[in-house]
């Protein structure tokens, strides 16, 4: 196996700067001076990225900035002792000691397992007392290797056999620790707890969080056993032991697998960081949690946990819950629609538009040995036609369903879906489907919060709330609300296939602003699920639809298409990480992914976004106003066999991406202008 550390990897009582992207850039650079990485600004754009989310530092002056890269080549640790110190966020103050992990996307198990160790080292006095202690490069790494190895930090042990022997007692059993008549040290034995532990990268906060957690239920004579789920696998905690514990803490970034093993249990849920840096509190908190009846529990339902949603939700007013609501069931309806759209377009490709009318009964009727008239073609139209259509009709259901999930998760995916079906029946289309997911998250979401007896727990999530949130939420949608929200529907389409000339072009106009607004955010999304919504009641007798749809797409590519000619342009104006993101927002932008001008937006988004915008009100408008369409509902140029007047819609767009990077140059230059210098400077944010 690969050494993960070398001589070359460590930096001694050096300045590499005053903040953390200094020292990640520098160490970033190290890895890849060493060949274990293929490029600089990759592997730092990942690990800042990272740092940005959660702050790495650690008590005891200690931080471990840490990613996974597809720019990293081979596992590598870099290490830096630092003077002057620098802040990685830690409570105690900044830190001294910096260990950089850099694991490739793919990395094995055991270097995966090798890092987690390491990690695992950090918390031990007497192995950071030995790095700060060691005089030379060679000692640093050997001190490392040990610590992969499991052995004891020789150089340690006379500087700090105070803290060698603190460490030692502090992994020792928990019961002696505890003073005579204390609560946990009652004859009736310890009190049990059970944790779960996970961090985005699960290779180092996993593990620390971990060890932090033991270290101090020992001390209070408290048994506590740890679940890491982490990069190099995990190891499922024994039902009897989760059966037989107080409570259960839950030390996550990320969500937990397997949640439902801990249903009814008292639960505290907090970032794995405050598992190291506050392990006590959350041990007491859970102990009281324990004795607490009306403390916060693990839902009977293996879905998301309900403290954790509760506390994400409070303070939310009700149209912030209603956006994520509506996000989460566009974001689900998105793939039944992309993939359904793209084969209807290519069964109008291969069998015309008269294949709406014959595709049922050639599929039926026909097949390799019995082709119809218009032989293979014709076929393979109608099929791929059929595919698509059927897709496509899981549209509405999809939204509705997953709306009801965002609300109360897994409970409410049933009565989502028939609530959406039923919209689909009674012509209530796409606004029928957003009542009807509302509905039926809400019904599903009150039930769920009825206390009910032991025995009938096991049968809320699965037949009491379906049922239930089913015959309620559809109920009003065929009683009720279907009729009405039909008719507004058919209006709605009836004023879009009747825009014509100015009035088309103003819609593309509108539809232009909102897509390059945030760039894939809420307002983008809003104008998306519009023109996705329609395009099923797109026809070659009724447009509109697909005019939308090409307007909302055109719009969307200008935004990365228009930062990556910028930085063509004038290169002085953009630091090297932009540059590099220009080149990747070619492709991106041509396959119609609007994110890809994000990082420009971040950085400097008072300039971006308005140039941005201009641009696409300029395509949206010009495709209106040419009668450009496209069948499907993503792929930008990619499915340029889907889009009507492809000429015009290239023209649309090459027209407003130009308009958007000179913009975007000229608000650089002469708006506040910046110096070469400064400009290079800017962080990278991703």
């Amino acid at each position: 196996m690969t050494q993960l550390i070398t001589t070359e990897l460590v930096e001694l009582d050096q300045n590499l700067g005053s903040s953390p992207e200094d020292v990640i850039r520098h160490l970033a650079s190290k890895v890849a001076a060493t060949g274990r990485a293929s490029e600089v600004e990759g592997l730092f754009a990942d690990a800042f990225a990272r740092e940005q989310k959660t702050a790495t530092g650690i008590p005891g002056g200690i931080a471990i900035p840490h990613c996974r890269s597809a720019a990293v080549i081979e596992p590598t640790l870099a290490m830096a002792r630092l003077n002057p110190k620098v802040d990685f966020g830690a409570k105690d103050g900044p830190a001294d000691l910096i260990f950089f992990i850099a694991a490739p996307d793919g990395a094995d198990q055991e270097h995966l397992k090798l890092l987690s160790k390491l990690a695992r080292s950090l918390i031990k006095k007497d192995f950071t007392a030995a790095l700060r202690n060691a005089s030379s490069r060679e000692e640093i790494v050997e001190l490392v290797d040990g610590a992969l190895a499991d052995k004891p930090a020789a150089h340690a042990a006379a500087a700090v056999p105070v803290a060698a022997g603190a460490a030692s007692g502090a992994s020792a059993a928990g019961a002696a620790a505890v003073p005579a008549g204390s609560a946990t040290g009652a004859a009736s034995g310890p009190r049990r707890l059970v944790a779960v532990t996970a961090c985005p990268t699960g290779i180092a906060h996993t593990y620390m969080a971990a060890d932090s957690l033991v270290a101090a239920a020992q001390e209070m004579g408290v048994d506590l056993q740890v679940e890491t789920q982490g990069s190099s696998g995990a190891k499922p905690l024994d039902p009897a032991i989760i059966a037989a514990a107080e409570a259960v803490i839950f030390a996550v970034d990320v969500d937990v697998r397997g949640k439902e093993r801990f249903a009814g249990k008292p639960v505290i849920n907090a970032p794995v960081k405050r598992g190291i840096d506050e392990p006590t509190k959350m041990v007491q908190e859970a102990l009281a949690a324990a004795q607490d009846p009306n403390a916060r529990r693990v839902p009977h339902f293996g879905a998301e946990e309900q403290a954790e949603r509760e506390a994400s939700e409070k303070g939310e007013h009700i149209g912030q819950k209603l956006k994520r609501a509506l996000l989460t069931g566009v974001s689900y309806m998105i793939p039944f629609v992309a993939g359904g759209g793209l084969l209807i377009a290519l069964g109008f490709l291969l069998g015309g538009y008269n294949i709406t009318s014959i595709a049922d009964k050639v599929v039926v009727q026909n097949n390799f040995g019995n082709l119809p008239d218009g032989g293979l073609a014709i076929y393979l139209g109608a099929v791929l036609f059929k595919i698509g259509a059927l897709s496509m009709g899981f549209l509405v259901p999809a939204l509705a369903g997953y709306i009801a999930y965002a609300i109360a998760d897994r409970p409410g995916i049933a009565p989502g879906f028939v609530a959406g079906a039923v919209s689909g029946f009674m012509g209530a289309g796409f606004l029928g489907g957003i009542v009807g997911g509302l509905l039926a998250g809400y019904m599903a979401h009150l039930i769920g919060t009825w206390q009910v007896p032991r025995w009938l727990r096991g049968l809320m999530p699965v037949v009491i709330i379906p049922l239930l949130a089913s015959i309620f939420a559809s109920g009003l949608m065929f009683l009720v609300l279907g009729g009405p929200i039909a008719g507004l529907t058919a209006a709605l389409n009836s004023w879009l296939s009747g825009m014509t000339g100015a009035s088309a072009v103003v819609l593309g106009i509108i539809l232009g602003l909102m897509m390059c607004f945030d760039l894939g955010g809420p307002v983008n999304k809003v104008a998306y699920a519009f023109a996705v919504a329609g395009l099923s009641a797109g026809s070659a007798t009724n447009q509109a639809p697909w005019q939308i749809m090409a307007t909302v797409m055109a719009a969307g590519m200008v935004p990365p298409l228009a930062m990556a000619l910028a930085t063509v342009l004038d290169k002085k104006l953009f630091s090297l990480a932009e540059r590099e993101n220009g080149k990747a927002a070619w492709l991106l932008g041509a396959s119609f992914i609007s994110e890809g001008a994000i990082p420009f937006a971040a950085a400097d988004p008072l300039r971006v976004i308005p140039a941005s915008m201009v641009g696409g009100a300029l395509t949206g408008a010009l495709t209106m106003a040419f009668n450009v369409t496209s069948q499907a509902p993503h792929g930008g140029i990619f499915v340029f066999f889907a889009i009507g007047n492809l000429l015009m819609f290239v023209v649309a767009i090459i027209a407003g991406t130009i308009v958007s990077a000179l913009a975007v140059v000229a608000l650089k230059r002469w708006a506040a202008p910046k110096s070469a210098a400064t400009v290079e400077t800017v962080p990278v944010t991703v």
